[in-house]
């Protein structure tokens, strides 16, 4: 299935990680909102579930192991292009998680990544999603 320009919405799933005052954030590297910082997460990928769809994400994009919660948020975004066609359709599923071990470094998919204290959210450019989920939990 296409990303760009897609035929039915696609799966993503995001990691709500927060350690000692401290969330864990990524600086997108590709479109939709490539330089903007979001919560950790990707596609689902086929006959994987949920939770596996979370640890890998965020072992990929951030090096770090988690526990995967429950689920916190459902979004989705749907951007059209300059003619009205539908170039990207997400509905993503957001989880709480737990760190549980690694040294944190940006993977292929992330520009940066980043524990950002709770208090210093506001300094930084986020997605619009990232600014609900964060309402929505309480934390921004």
């Amino acid at each position: 299935m296409h990303r760009e320009y897609p035929d039915k919405p696609v799966l993503g799933v995001g990691a709500v990680i927060i350690r000692e005052g401290r969330i864990l954030l990524v600086r997108r590297g590709s479109d939709p909102g490539r330089g903007v910082w979001s919560v950790p997460g990707g596609v689902v990928e086929l006959g994987e579930s949920l939770r596996n769809a979370v640890r890998r994400e965020v072992r990929e994009e951030c090096g770090v192991e988690v526990e995967v919660g429950g689920l916190c948020w459902v979004s989705e975004i749907v951007e059209r292009d300059e003619v009205g066609r539908i170039r990207f359709h997400y509905v993503i599923l957001d989880f709480f998680a737990d760190y549980v071990s690694g040294e944190l470094r940006a993977g292929s998919d992330a520009l940066e990544a980043r524990w950002v204290p709770l208090r210093d959210l506001r300094s930084l450019q986020m997605s619009k999603n990232l600014v609900e989920l964060l309402r929505g939990i309480g934390v921004y």
